[in-house]
């Protein structure tokens, strides 16, 4: 440093405590989105003709990228979309799409319970809003045969009845569906659909698009109105290697996203996940492996729908010489539909009787069975608990759980895993190894149909509020306007036209319980006391007064039930006993005289004491005798 400068006191210091000089800020980082122009000097004609063709590439990237600039401005058309189930909850969708005159609604499906919803086996939506809309409805349009997108529809049509419109193989899981509910007639309602064939329904024009998921035949859905094209992916991936050979048709979406799409609705659920899901049948080489290596029984249960992951473990129980039997009243079903229908190709001479899995060496047997999810009533689960009547868990058997838990349903799997492991048997579950994917797309695939379809909107659908904000996220990123995003929850109506999109209103939506045992609905007051009952028990009280002198005439009856441990229930009985003599003692001759007023006054005293002293709330039942 030159000893006669005059250095400032604030700059800067390097390493060494000299002041540092500052370095230019680099100014040349690009901010806006405006193409760089080119300077090219000069006027000779090769010069012109670079200028002329950068200019001309520059106009046509910015074309190709906003295609919908095509939509018509001066159209009046709008289009109100009403999602009533599948936002803020994995499950349970069903979403409405609506006119002034006309409306379609998109899937059906049924959702799990928490576990705190005592005896209830599904949810269902609640169709008010379809109530009120009655009239307008065309149809029914049904993507795919999961469960959460069709499990609701035969509560649907004990109701109300629609033409059905769905690509064969969800029409033929639907057909078993309304058998068992004894909707047979209702069949008459089916409208099975070709895809890459445009239906008109109602004011819709209506296009099926193969679409690659963890299920046979599924779509995404164009729906065209005046007001222009929404695309709405259903669940999807981009599987290049599937099973059947029959990838997503890319080419369809690519097509409409070249004239122009109002609106994209995209599955959210792997919103987090970056890169691509695997392709479904790199699970089959993890089968070979877990079956090269069985000594017993294999026993492998995933997902009933999920016919790609059956076939393969089929595929290799064939392989290494396994006769076959499929267990769980769902799997049978589903499996033999898809081959009636022509969707997979197995000879039923491999497939054998329960009953008769005890008389084949347990190196020939491979069991396909219900119960990933670890519901109570599944084969699986029964078989864990001994209390199948054909399969025994033997600690030689080899159980493969090919499914991730649903949220709400880890509990139950947990549970399921630990019968298992107790039984001696080999468990692989996906903590274990790799036997299963995800029927979700990740970023990449979520990327790829933005930038195919290059909507002016864009709904993210299919997840929790979390999945939804991330994905709007990765629609920024891929160019959508953050004004053009709207996050949705179910209730929600949206409007939207080639000029805005917008909410307008919130309708009524909700849960309805259904008993499976019944297949009925169990009222929303009877599920409330049942998880009052298990959070803070039930006291009954039987108390016998005499009607001349209003006095008791012997100790008071003291049943709790999930309040107290059975060793301090004396100890309670005694308290209890106390209040109920000090409140008879002190309480008025009208109110004595009075059963239905007196019950009232002792059902609050009781509760007032006890959660003074203990903090709870329990449903408390006085029976009082005058005698």
């Amino acid at each position: 440093m030159n000893p006669n400068q005059n250095p400032n006191p604030n700059a800067p210091k390097d390493a060494s405590g000299e002041p540092s000089e500052k370095k230019p800020r680099n100014n040349r980082r690009r901010k806006s989105n405006k193409s760089p122009t080119a300077t090219i000097e000069g006027n000779e004609p090769w010069q012109r003709d670079m200028k002329k063709a950068i200019e001309a590439n520059q106009k046509m990237h910015k074309d190709r990228l906003n295609r919908s600039n095509l939509l018509d401005q001066t159209s009046k058309g709008k289009i109100k979309i009403t999602p009533l189930g599948g936002l803020g909850e994995i499950g349970g969708n069903i979403c409405v799409f609506e006119t002034e005159t006309s409306a379609i609604v998109l899937d059906v499906g049924m959702s799990f319970p928490s576990e705190d919803m005592h005896g209830v086996d599904i949810l269902i939506p609640d169709f008010s809003y379809l109530r009120q809309i009655k009239k307008k409805i065309a149809g029914i349009i049904i993507s795919h045969a999961h469960e959460d997108h069709i499990g609701a529809l035969a509560y649907l049509f004990k109701e109300m009845q629609f033409p059905l419109y769905a690509t064969p193989l969800p029409l033929g899981m639907i057909a078993n569906k309304f058998d068992e509910h004894g909707l047979k007639g209702h069949k008459k309602y089916f409208r099975p659909v070709e895809k890459r064939k445009i239906y008109k329904i109602g004011e819709f024009e209506v296009e099926w698009i193969h679409i690659t998921h963890s299920i046979i035949d599924a779509s995404s859905i164009a729906i065209t109105t005046e007001a222009g094209t929404i695309i709405h992916t259903g669940d999807f991936k981009i599987d290049h290697t599937p099973i059947d050979g029959y990838v997503t048709d890319l080419n369809r979406f690519a097509s409409y996203g070249e004239k122009g799409v109002l609106c994209l609705m995209s599955d959210s659920t792997n919103s987090y996940k970056e890169g691509i899901t695997r392709s479904e049948s790199t699970v089959g080489k993890t089968f070979d492996s877990i079956f090269s290596k069985a000594k017993g029984r294999v026993i492998m249960s995933t997902f009933s729908s999920n016919i790609h992951r059956v076939y393969q473990a089929i595929d290799y129980g064939l392989k290494y010489g396994r006769k076959v039997s499929v267990i769980g009243r769902s799997m049978e079903r589903n499996l033999f539909t898809a081959i009636d229908l022509g969707y997979i190709e197995l000879d039923k001479s491999i497939f054998i009787d329960p009953h008769e899995v005890n008389k084949y060496p347990d190196k020939d047997v491979l069991i396909v069975t219900t119960g990933s999810q670890g519901e109570t009533m599944s084969a699986l689960y029964r078989m864990a608990t001994d209390e199948h009547r054909h399969v025994k868990i033997k600690p030689t058997d080899q159980i493969i759980i090919s499914a991730k838990a649903i949220p709400g349903n880890e509990g139950s799997v947990s549970k399921v895993l630990n019968f298992l492991l107790k039984s001696g048997a080999n468990v692989a579950y996906q903590d274990f190894s790799e036997i299963h994917v995800s029927g979700h797309a990740a970023q990449e695939e979520q990327k790829l149909i933005l930038r195919l379809v290059k909507p002016r909107f864009f709904l993210p659908v299919h997840g929790e509020y979390n999945h939804i904000t991330k994905h709007k996220e990765t629609a920024m990123q891929c160019g959508i306007s953050e004004r053009n995003i709207v996050l949705m929850s179910d209730g929600d109506q949206i409007e939207v036209c080639s000029k805005y999109i917008k909410k307008i209103k919130t309708v009524k939506t909700g849960k309805v319980f259904i008993d499976n045992q019944i297949n009925e609905q169990i009222a929303d007051d009877v599920v409330i006391d049942r998880q009052k009952l298990a959070d803070s028990g039930l006291v009954m009280l039987v108390i016998q007064l005499d009607k001349s002198d209003h006095k008791l005439i012997s100790k008071p009856k003291i049943i709790s039930y999930g309040l107290v441990p059975d060793r301090d229930d004396k100890a309670f009985s005694i308290e209890m006993e106390g209040v109920i003599d000090q409140f008879v003692a002190n309480a008025k001759k009208e109110l004595l005289e009075n059963a239905r007023a007196l019950e009232n006054e002792v059902r609050q005293v009781v509760r007032k004491h006890i959660y003074r002293t203990m903090k709870k709330y329990p449903t408390i039942v006085p029976t009082i005798f005058m005698m």
